[in-house]
């Protein structure tokens, strides 16, 4: 995204956090060109739920009729967020599907529903990887195949300090720069751990 803004500004929407006694929202700036956007709503349910809906849009409308925003492309990286989209025009729009969703753990249930609006109304379809590609590619006219990759100029650095959570710790390293959820094989890693206590496993 700090790439993108190099050219672009970005306004980013997260995940709206829970349990506030009102509709409010928090803005940020984690880098040059990128605004967050943090919605903290009533209730309890998590993640781009139904109950939020309605507070969103209203915080989300009134952001860019303050900030004179009316010229921008609309970009998904998840189908839950849908309904934010109701009243607004973009440019156009684009999913980017870097998962197969629907197959994680306590998924929602609205989640294939979504996706499927989604797909009906979105101008561009960018898929992580080739089974990605393949699952999609009959359900839109308009998809492209990005496997996954690393940026090797940054992980390829030498001579990089430590970082301070890391300093303390014995070598060898093992790293790890991931996704950390139920598609890991924690029993693998731990038969690893077990068999090599000498070994230090870094996992972000």
């Amino acid at each position: 995204l700090s790439r993108l803004a190099a050219r672009y500004p970005v306004l980013f929407v997260e995940e709206p956090l829970p349990g506030a006694d009102r509709p409010w929202l928090e803005r940020y700036s984690p880098c040059a060109g990128v605004e967050v956007l943090r919605m903290h709503m009533p209730g309890t349910a998590h993640g781009f739920d139904a109950q939020h809906m309605d507070g969103m849009r209203t915080l989300l409308l009134g952001h860019l009729l303050e900030h004179d925003i009316h010229d921008y492309v609309l970009w998904f990286y998840t189908p839950m967020a849908l309904p934010l989209a109701e009243e607004l025009t973009p440019r156009g729009s684009v999913y980017d599907c870097m998962d197969e969703l629907s197959a994680f753990d306590f998924a929602p249930r609205e989640l294939l529903a979504r996706e499927e609006a989604l797909l009906r109304s979105v101008d561009l379809v960018f898929t992580g990887g080739r089974s990605l590609y393949e699952s999609k590619r009959g359900r839109h006219a308009d998809v492209h195949c990005f496997p996954s990759s690393v940026d090797h100029a940054h992980f390829g650095q030498t001579g990089v300090p430590d970082h301070p959570d890391q300093a303390g710790m014995a070598r060898p390293r093992l790293g790890y720069y991931g996704v950390i959820d139920e598609r890991l094989d924690l029993a693998l890693m731990a038969a690893a751990a077990d068999a090599h206590p000498d070994w230090q496993w870094v996992m972000v």
